[in-house]
């Protein structure tokens, strides 16, 4: 979001694909090193082998479920968001107007075809690209705010030091780069002001409200209880679902595959250098936490 301040930082820019990689190499790590490993110890605790209902590899079908559905709700909202589109963008006039516009229409791509411009579907393809960076925005949003409520619960309720500080150092980093990846995001969506302003407050509120919570039920909160084992199993589990599916999907296959990108060699090296060294940088810190 720093790049409506600093040129250098604007989605156009080759170093904001750079930076963007590393961010959903960290989102990517986060689901798969961090969220999934949790999800499977909560559904597959041994408090909860007294029912054989639990035996069935919950974890993994969750995610998968979550993977679907965030799927589901891209491809959906897309298709909802176009369509609502198209009929702003139709003329009200009577069908004889409309077919005069329309082969006005014809005429005027012929004409700037020769002059190598065709406005028409130009103007297209950039209302579908918008379109589609809003959309991820608003699930990737989705997908992180589940996820950092979850981790700040967890962080609220510890009452060790030694549980405390190797979570606040992870929180810290992941949830800045979490922030950096979906700041591109936002901004490539080009919402407006007030848009931009509420989800990046709701961003930053998620953690410390789970905080807050997690103070607020550490005296009667057992992380080993059934109830809190299967629920937070559960969120974990489509957390990383949403997470794994945005980070590969619709973060680093739309980049991977942009033309800037694939007509660049060096700027492909250094995204899928960037690439690595987040996800080996967040996959580092699951030791201490």
């Amino acid at each position: 979001m720093l790049g409506k301040a600093i040129p250098a930082l604007s989605p156009e820019k080759n170093i904001f694909f750079i930076i963007k990689a590393f961010a959903a190499g960290v989102i990517l790590a986060t689901g798969f090193i961090h969220v999934l490993p949790d999800a499977f110890e909560n559904l597959t605790s041994l408090c909860l082998n007294e029912n054989p209902l639990w035996k069935f590899p919950f974890t993994g079908f969750v995610g998968m479920m979550a993977a679907i559905g965030t799927l589901m709700v891209d491809a959906l909202a897309t298709s909802y968001y176009q369509k609502s589109n198209m009929r702003k963008s139709r003329p009200n006039n009577g069908d004889e107007e409309n077919d005069g516009e329309a082969a006005s229409d014809h005429v005027d791509v012929h004409t700037h075809a020769t002059h190598g411009h065709a406005h028409g579907p130009v103007s297209s393809d950039q209302d579908s690209q918008l379109l589609r960076h809003r959309v991820i925005s608003q699930v990737l949003e989705l997908g992180i705010v589940v996820h950092s409520v979850i981790i700040g619960i967890s962080l609220g309720a510890s009452e060790s030091p030694k549980t405390i500080r190797p979570l606040v150092a992870a929180l810290t980093f992941h949830q800045f780069f979490e922030g950096m990846g979906l700041g591109g995001c936002i901004s490539q969506a080009k919402f407006k002001g007030a848009a931009t302003t509420i989800m990046a407050f709701f961003f930053s509120l998620t953690t410390p409200v789970g905080i807050g919570i997690g103070i607020g039920i550490s005296n009667m909160y057992d992380e080993n209880r059934p109830t809190a084992l299967i629920v937070e199993g559960i969120f974990n589990a489509a957390s990383a679902g949403i997470l794994i599916y945005m980070s590969l999907v619709d973060l680093l296959a739309a980049d991977f595959t942009n033309p800037k990108m694939q007509n660049n060699s060096k700027l492909q090296i250094s995204a899928n250098v960037s690439l690595l060294l987040g996800a080996g940088c967040m996959s580092l810190l699951a030791k201490w936490a």
